[in-house]
């Protein structure tokens, strides 16, 4: 009888463990933003980022957005400090002078990233 109780034990704690891993995913940015704009304006671009979750132990590592390779925002999470939620959205201002494209991407702690979402933004 003890066996078989700890099998039953055993055989759910292991499928607990396999269908947490089935609905885990990568987390995903997408960005908004003007297709063109004026030589100089200043635009406001605005990333969502979707996981599947947020907790301590299962949560959005970070978030960056950079503009013709070079970073012009980033936002790091921990397990103490994480996001608003499993969906948030940040918003970034940025001058626009050229032709840019716009990279966004977010990192889950435990999954990783689905790479980067972009946007080019051309100079009218």
């Amino acid at each position: 009888m003890r066996s078989i109780t700890l099998f039953w034990i055993v055989l759910l704690l292991v499928v607990g463990v396999f269908n947490g891993v089935a609905l885990a995913n990568k987390a995903a940015a997408t960005i908004e933003g003007p297709a063109d704009t004026a030589k100089g304006s200043e635009v406001t671009l605005k990333v969502t980022v979707t996981h599947s979750a947020n907790s301590a132990a299962h949560h959005t590592e970070w978030l960056k957005v950079t503009a013709n390779g070079k970073e012009i925002a980033r936002w790091t999470y921990t397990s103490s400090q994480r996001p608003e939620g499993a969906v948030f959205t940040k918003e970034v201002k940025v001058k626009v002078l050229e032709t840019m494209d716009v990279k966004a991407e977010a990192s889950c702690n435990v999954h990783g990233s689905k790479g980067p979402s972009t946007l080019k933004i051309s100079v009218k």
